[in-house]
């Protein structure tokens, strides 16, 4: 799977659940994926804007979380996925993963 891939992913998902109320930017391998959801909708884009909660990981974990492989908290304990700023906005992303 690639970013481009990833991109789309998070754009269907994001179309279908409600404004998560914030702003989250995903680093996955060193791209960016920026989310506004702070309007009425959830904005997806692959501009490297600054947000409220920045996620780091790679596009293989992120596929791995995505498909229930890999629990999100052991990935965050593990160091695999790491979380700056807002964690309770990160704890909304389970409607965006799905």
């Amino acid at each position: 799977m690639n970013i481009e891939a990833v991109l789309e992913q998070f754009k269907s998902q994001a179309s279908n659940v409600g404004p998560i109320g914030g702003t989250i930017k995903f680093v996955l391998d060193d791209s960016p994926i920026h989310i506004d959801g702070s309007g009425d909708s959830n904005v997806v884009s692959g501009e490297d804007k600054e947000a409220q909660t920045t996620i780091i990981t790679s596009i293989e974990i992120m596929e791995q979380l995505r498909k229930g492989d890999l629990n999100p908290m052991m990935a965050v304990m593990s160091g695999k996925v790491k979380i700056k700023g807002d964690m309770g906005l990160a704890m909304k992303l389970q409607s965006l993963l799905g």
